[in-house]
C-alpha cells in the first residue's frame, strides 16, 4: 500500500531541480548575473538555494543591511519561474562579528580559541553570536517570508563541531548537574570512582579532551550529547525567528547521511518540517560502484526514516568533488542513474552544489551545472538537463509518496559513540558500520524496503527488526524489543550486543532479562578478538562462511543451534542460534562474517517472517527499489545485465512495454510500472 504525504514545499508542490547558487560572489558581473537566468532554465532548473554564506553582504557592518541585490536576484529568477529556498547564513560570519565579539570563536579542547577563518568556527552557546543571528534570520524573515518565490527555509549549513569555550563549560555543568540532580548519582553513572576521579563539586566538570579527561567514558558520552543539544537548540532558535513573520513556510537543515557520526540526526530531524541531506559517494573506485551505490541507498533511506516521510536531496555534485583525496569524474549516465537512486529511496528533489562554478577560493574546481566556461556546451549541462527532463515524469507517479517498509534496521549514533569509546576488545578497529551494511545488503538488492530506526523509535507495523552491534541498550530499547518478538515479530542480533546501559556501565550476571537472555534462549560468556590475518568459520545450510574480527562464546539456555564455530579452543560452539519466545522468534549471530553469510541468512530469515521479494532474481550489479508502483532497476555496473522480469510491465522512460529477459544497459536504469497491479 501507498502513503501519500503533504508536499514539502506547498507553495510549489513539485519535486525540485536547483541548488546552491551564489550570486554575491558575481555582484561586479552583472552580464554573468543574466546570463545564469537563461542557462538555468535551459538546465530545467526550478529553484535555487540563496543567501547560505552571504552574511557579508546582507549585513557588511553591525546594524547595516543591504539586501537589494537579493532582491534583484529573488524577483529576476522568479520572473522566469525559479523558486528560491532562502538560507540563514549563520554557517559562516562576517569578520567584524568576529572582531567585535571575540566570544563567537570557538576554542578547541585544548583551550585555545581559534582565528577568524573557514566556517562553522563559532560557538553555538555564545549569547552574542545567537542574537546576532536572531537579528539577521528576523530581519531576513521580515523582507521575504512573504515573497511569492520564498517555499522553503534552509537553516544554516550543514551544522557540526563543538567549542570548549567557558561559556560552553559552564552550560555543560548546569546541564550535566540538571539530568544527574547529585554528585553521588553522577558518579554512580560514569563510574567515576576508577582511578580516583571521583567528582566532588559541579565546578569540576569539564569537557574531555587531550589535556585532560579522557578515561571517563560516561563524560564523554554526555559531552557528546550535550553538544548535540546545544546544536539542536541552536538550530530551533533559527526555526523560531525565521518563522516569526510567517509560520506556513517550512523549514529544513541540510544534514550529512548515516555516517556523520557528530550529531544524532533523528532528535535532529523532530524540529524540522522536511529533512534534507547532501549526497556524495566516490564513484567509479575499480570494482566497487555497486558497494558505494548501496552504502549511499543505506544513508538515503536512513534520511526518509527520520521522518518516515519524502526528503529532498540538497546537494550532490554533477560531476566531482573538488575535497576527495582523488576528485573522480561521473562517467556518463552516472549522474542520472545516481539521482533516479534518489529518487527511488525517497528523495523529492535533485539539488546541486553548485550552479555556477567558483571562480576562486576554496571550491573553484567543484563541478557545477555551469563550469567556468558559461556555457552550455558541456557534457556535464547536458546531463543535468537530461535529469531535469525526467524528474516530471517520475513526479506524476511518486511524489509525496513512500512504500511502508515491513523491514526495520537499527541504527544508532549514540551507540557508535558508546562503542568507539570502549577501549576493546578491538582498539584497532571495530567495523560498525561495514556490519549494518552487510545487515542491509540482501535487501536493498532485492527492492524490500527497509526503514532506518534508532532506540526511541518505535517498532510498531514491522515484521523484521535487525539490530546489528547494538553495544548499548540505551533508554528503552530492550523493552520495546521483547515486546516486540513477544508480540510475533522476528528479531536478529549480532555480536557485541547488549553489554551496557546508556551511561556506559557494563550489565551484571548470567542469563539476565536486561540483555535480553530469556529473548534470545543464551548468554555470552567471552569475546575472542581475532587478529586482521586470522580467521575462524562456520558451516550454515551447507557452506562454509568466514568469520572475522569478532568471535562471542555462547552458552545456550532455550535457543536452537544453527551453525558452529569450526576452529579454535571454541570450536564446536554456537555462531547462529535461533529461539521461540512467546509468539516471535529472534535470531542471534555470535561473529562477524562474510558478506555472503549475511545475504543467505537474511533470505532465509526473511521468507521465514513473510518478507518477500518483488522479483524472484536481480543479477549482480543490479539493485530493484520499490517506491509506490514503480520498480526501479538500477545497473551500477560497467556492463549490461539482464534482468528476467516475473510480469509485464511498461517502462516509464522509454515507454515501451516489458517482459521476460531486459536488458539494462551500464550505469543506466530502467523505471516500469506494472500492467496491472501486483
Amino acid at each position: 500500500m501507498t502513503q501519500h504525504y503533504d508536499s514539502a514545499t506547498p507553495k510549489f508542490p513539485h519535486m525540485l531541480h536547483g541548488g546552491d547558487y551564489n550570486p554575491e560572489q558575481w555582484l561586479k558581473y552583472p552580464e554573468i548575473l543574466e546570463k545564469d537566468v537563461e542557462l538555468l532554465k535551459k538546465a530545467n532548473i526550478n529553484c535555487v538555494s540563496l543567501g547560505i554564506f552571504s552574511w557579508a553582504n546582507l549585513e557588511p557592518s553591525k546594524d547595516h543591511f543591504t539586501f537589494e541585490w537579493l532582491d534583484k536576484i529573488i524577483d529576476r529568477l522568479y520572473e522566469n519561474g525559479i523558486y528560491t529556498v532562502l538560507a540563514t547564513p549563520s554557517g559562516s560570519r562576517p569578520q567584524w562579528l568576529a572582531e567585535e565579539y571575540p566570544e563567537v570563536l570557538r576554542v578547541s579542547e585544548g583551550g585555545q580559541r581559534f582565528l577568524y577563518g573557514n566556517r562553522h568556527n563559532h560557538c553555538l552557546t555564545s549569547p552574542a553570536y545567537r542574537e546576532r543571528v536572531r537579528i539577521i534570520d528576523t530581519k531576513l524573515a521580515e523582507r521575504y517570508a512573504n515573497h511569492p518565490a520564498v517555499i522553503l527555509w534552509h537553516i544554516s549549513n550543514e551544522f557540526s563541531g563543538d567549542c570548549h569555550c567557558e561559556l560552553c563549560q559552564q552550560a555543560f555543568r548546569e546541564w550535566v548537574k540538571d539530568k544527574y540532580k547529585t554528585l553521588d548519582d553522577l558518579n554512580h553513572a560514569w563510574w567515576s570512582h576508577f582511578w580516583s576521579h571521583t567528582y566532588t563539586s559541579w565546578d569540576q566538570v569539564h569537557s574531555p579532551g587531550y589535556m585532560g579527561e579522557t578515561s571517563v567514558h560516561g563524560l564523554d558520552l554526555e559531552w557528546k550529547r550535550f553538544v548535540n543539544h546545544q546544536t539542536i537548540d541552536f538550530m530551533k532558535e533559527e526555526i523560531k525567528a525565521v518563522k516569526s513573520v510567517n509560520p506556513d513556510i517550512p523549514a529544513t537543515a541540510n544534514l550529512m547521511g548515516i555516517y556523520f557520526e557528530g550529531l544524532d540526526y533523528f532528535e535532529m530531524a523532530k524540529e524540522l518540517d522536511v529533512v534534507s541531506w547532501d549526497s556524495y559517494p566516490e564513484w567509479h573506485k575499480p570494482n566497487e560502484n555497486e558497494i558505494i551505490a548501496r552504502n549511499d541507498s543505506l544513508a538515503h533511506d536512513m534520511m526518509r526514516s527520520t521522518k518516515k516521510k519524502p526528503f529532498l536531496l540538497m546537494e550532490c555534485t554533477p560531476s566531482t568533488t573538488n575535497w576527495r583525496s582523488i576528485s573522480k569524474l561521473k562517467k556518463p549516465g552516472m549522474h542520472c542513474l545516481a539521482a533516479i537512486n534518489a529518487i527511488a529511496h525517497g528523495a523529492d528533489s535533485i539539488q546541486y552544489f553548485q550552479l555556477r562554478q567558483s571562480r576562486g577560493s576554496a571550491e573553484k574546481f567543484h563541478s557545477a551545472v555551469i563550469s567556468h566556461t558559461g556555457t552550455e556546451n558541456t557534457r556535464v549541462f547536458r546531463e543535468v538537463t537530461e535529469v531535469g527532463e525526467l524528474l516530471p515524469k517520475l513526479e506524476s507517479e511518486v511524489y509525496s509518496t513512500l512504500t511502508p517498509a515491513k523491514v526495520a534496521l537499527v541504527v544508532d549514533v549514540q551507540n557508535k559513540w558508546a562503542i568507539d569509546k570502549s577501549l576493546g576488545p578491538r582498539n584497532q578497529y571495530i567495523d560498525y558500520y561495514g556490519l549494518i551494511q552487510k545487515c542491509y545488503n540482501y535487501f536493498w538488492k532485492n527492492g524490500i524496503c527497509v526503514d532506518i530506526v534508532n532506540c526511541d523509535s518505535e517498532l510498531d507495523g514491522y515484521s523484521l527488526v535487525i539490530a546489528p552491534m547494538l553495544y548499548m541498550f540505551r533508554g528503552n530499547i530492550s523493552d520495546k524489543l521483547r515486546s516486540f518478538v513477544a508480540d510475533g515479530g522476528t528479531l536478529v542480533t549480532t555480536v557485541f550486543s547488549g553489554v551496557v546501559d546508556d551511561t556506559d556501565l557494563c550489565f551484571l550476571g548470567e542469563a539476565t532479562k536486561e540483555k535480553l537472555s530469556d529473548v534470545l534462549g543464551m548468554w555470552v560468556e567471552e569475546m575472542d578478538s581475532l587478529y586482521d590475518e586470522d580467521e575462524n568459520a562456520t558451516d550454515f545450510n551447507g557452506k562454509e562462511y568466514k568469520l572475522y574480527e569478532l568471535c562471542e562464546l555462547l552458552h545456550p539456555t532455550t535457543c536452537e543451534v544453527l551453525s558452529t564455530y569450526k576452529k579454535d579452543f571454541y570450536k564446536g560452539l554456537p555462531t547462529i542460534t535461533r529461539n521461540k519466545f512467546e509468539k516471535g522468534t529472534a535470531y542471534h549471530l555470535a561473529a562477524t562474517g562474510e558478506g555472503e553469510l549475511y545475504d543467505d541468512l537474511f533470505k532465509m530469515i526473511a521468507d521465514e517472517a513473510g518478507v518477500r521479494a518483488p522479483l524472484s532474481s536481480v543479477p549482480k550489479g543490479v539493485s530493484l527499489t520499490v517506491r509506490g508502483d514503480l520498480y526501479f532497476l538500477q545497473n551500477f555496473d560497467e556492463e549490461e545485465r539482464t534482468v528476467s522480469l516475473d510480469n509485464k510491465f511498461s517502462d516509464l522512460l522509454s515507454g515501451e512495454s516489458v517482459e521476460g529477459d531486459v536488458v539494462i544497459p551500464a550505469l543506466s536504469a530502467r523505471v516500469l510500472k506494472p500492467c496491472e497491479k501486483q
